[in-house]
């Protein structure tokens, strides 16, 4: 049997043989735990093998070293927990609800991930920005369709708006729980929403002068 073909003991108490995607979800998913549990500076390529009940040769064939690995543990963790986007009707409502899902889904993940940037720039020299880019690029976040349907309905005119004005609420979430450590409070996302948000985009089509309360 070779390492790729490492078995991996069920509920039951019978074993099995995890082969491809199955073993690499199977690593990632123990790089992450172990990124909680000990940190970046802790974590090895052997402490992530025996996590995962697999050979520590298995993880460097796909991954030559810790960041490469921790990069990828990043984008999985990314990949496996979307945010969802919801269709409200409005783009205001469609606004606080994805701020909120956001909030609740990334509060642990934001602030494990800013503890890993240090040691990310300390090992190759890479900032948080450098991160961002390797693991998003210039892909569309799934929360461009909240803008698209905000679009087609004329409550605003994407091509007045510039990109960096559409980012600045998840900026500002982002930001509060990397400071904070902490979800931030309904009352500042709504904000962020009302006194931020749509000062910035009302007025580029439809976009009402007026709110309404919650």
């Amino acid at each position: 049997m070779t390492s790729e073909q490492v078995e991996a003991p069920t509920s039951d108490g019978v074993k099995r043989r995890r082969r491809g995607a199955e073993l690499e979800h199977a690593i990632l998913v123990a790089a992450w735990e172990e990124l909680a549990d000990v940190g970046f500076a802790r974590l090895t390529m052997e402490s992530v093998a025996d996590r995962a009940k697999t050979g520590v040769a298995v993880l460097y064939r796909r991954w030559p070293n810790k960041s490469d690995l921790v990069l990828a543990t990043i984008r999985h963790y990314g990949d496996t927990h979307p945010i969802e986007v919801p269709d409200t009707g409005d783009l205001r409502g469609d606004m606080l609800a994805v701020l909120g899902n956001l909030n609740a889904a990334r509060t642990e993940f934001a602030t494990l991930v800013g503890a890993i940037f240090a040691g990310l720039y300390d090992t190759v020299g890479l900032t948080p920005q450098d991160v961002r880019l390797m693991l998003r690029g210039d892909s569309p976040w799934n929360v461009d369709d909240v803008f698209r349907r905000a679009h087609d309905r004329g409550e605003i005119d994407l091509a007045r708006i510039p990109r960096g004005v559409l980012d600045v609420p998840f900026q500002l979430v982002r930001h509060d729980i990397l400071m904070t450590m902490r979800p931030v409070s309904p009352e500042r996302l709504r904000s962020i929403v009302d006194d931020i948000f749509w000062p910035l985009v009302a007025g580029s089509a439809g976009s009402p002068s007026t709110r309404d309360e919650d």
